[in-house]
């Protein structure tokens, strides 16, 4: 499932239109995408890999999702998807924290700023 998601992001930061494309870039042959669509092959640690790095994705978030897809044991597949929950759950909240420290300081007066600056290298 998720092997498909990150073949979709990859496809699309890459303005693919075609899976034979994908196939091309990683120098697999093109049938192989299709079993990753169906699940009826797993991609490599290292293929997982290529594609976030190219989508713009955290190769470690690509990782959780392709280990959670290979699980056949419901129990760890679950603790998986909790690991990739969790994980990913962090990296929301910092990237809102940094959003929202950016915009106001973008706000404020440059005096302020100022005073903000030398106040956070104190």
């Amino acid at each position: 499932m998720y092997q498909n998601q990150l073949i979709e992001a990859y496809k699309k930061a890459l303005n693919y239109v075609q899976d034979k494309q994908i196939a091309h870039d990683m120098n697999i042959p093109q049938q192989r995408i299709s079993d990753f669509r169906r699940c009826k092959r797993y991609m490599t640690d290292s293929q997982a890999v290529f594609l976030a790095e190219n989508a713009g994705i955290d190769p470690q978030i690509a990782l959780i999702g392709c280990h959670a897809d290979r699980q056949e044991n419901p129990q760890v597949k679950q603790l998986w998807e909790s690991i990739a929950k969790k994980f990913n759950g962090h990296g929301l909240h910092l990237n809102t924290m940094a959003y929202v420290s950016l915009t106001a300081l973008a706000t404020m007066p440059f005096l302020r700023l100022s005073q903000y600056a030398l106040c956070i290298l104190c």
